[in-house]
């Protein structure tokens, strides 16, 4: 069971302190909630490292925002042997970590409902780009090739080649639910599947939401409020300080984002496979709600 008194610390002093939080919190998670079929798998005592200890090297490699998985690498060679003696080459880590993917995914989710448990039942929602190569290069790039796309960002005004990454997270900043398109598809036709576990919520969105039937849907179907900024000239706007409430619990949703952009470079795909590239993004998720 997860109790967060268990991994408090005065003060993170070092990366060693780091490494043994996160390997604590993911291996008690682990061993709580995977199969023993999966923990026991035919030839698990041959590998090097654990399942956790490869979830939580990945972790920290994110927290760090060393882009290349190369240079981190080298930088747990030289300088964490002594915390793993067994650390192997990269290449099979990557690839161990990549079959990792459903544990991972499990132990996200779980971390998110813990979470969602001492949390209120407002959810905020928005989207933001995630292009996998330059505009210009895209034409030519093979990777992805079928399944990104060309879509727009209305923020940047910029058209671009990649996926949209859509969130639902608290008015704490916590991501709770997330789904990943092709950038052409519109933000509205993944509410559904963001809000597929929850009843009696209300969900606060930009205008990118707005929409006709939509609304009335979910509050029949789930009663769930999707509540939005609505457009200046609005004869049915809100009043002035349900605005100014909107406004001010959206900007949480931002920071969380502009946290996944600028600290875990979310928008920065390394990856080379569709399978590479969703590992890596719940690792990124997994470490901004530890």
């Amino acid at each position: 069971m997860l109790e967060l008194n268990n991994y408090y610390i005065q003060e993170i002093e070092n990366l060693t302190d780091l490494f043994t939080i996160i390997y604590t919190i993911v291996d008690d998670v682990y061993n709580d909630i995977i199969p023993i079929s999966i923990r026991n798998r035919r030839n698990i005592k041959e590998c090097k490292l654990s399942d956790s200890e490869i979830i939580t090297i990945s972790i920290v490699g994110e927290l760090l925002t060393i882009d290349s998985e190369k240079a981190f690498f080298s930088l747990l060679s030289r300088e964490y042997i002594k915390l793993f003696p067994k650390l192997g080459d990269r290449t099979r880590f990557n690839r161990t970590k990549r079959n990792l993917h459903a544990v991972i995914k499990e132990i996200r989710e779980y971390i998110s409902e813990y979470i969602q448990a001492y949390s209120n039942n407002i959810r905020i929602i928005d989207s933001m780009p995630i292009p996998v190569c330059e505009f210009g290069r895209a034409h030519f790039s093979k990777c992805f090739k079928g399944e990104a796309s060309y879509g727009r960002c209305p923020s940047k005004k910029q058209t671009y080649f990649g996926f949209k990454f859509h969130a639902l997270t608290t008015v704490d900043g916590f991501l709770t639910d997330y789904v990943i398109t092709p950038a052409n598809i519109d933000d509205r036709n993944t509410v559904w599947d963001l809000c597929d576990k929850y009843n009696s919520i209300s969900i606060i969105g930009d205008k990118g939401y707005v929409n006709k039937r939509l609304t009335p849907e979910l509050k029949g179907e789930r009663d769930i409020n999707l509540l939005f900024l609505k457009r200046g000239n609005s004869k049915d706007n809100y009043p002035k300080e349900i605005r100014q409430l909107i406004f001010k619990i959206r900007r949480r949703i931002e920071t969380s984002f502009s946290q996944l952009t600028e600290q875990l470079n979310l928008n920065k795909v390394k990856s080379k496979s569709m399978l590479g590239f969703i590992t890596r993004t719940s690792i990124k998720v997994l470490a901004h709600n530890i």
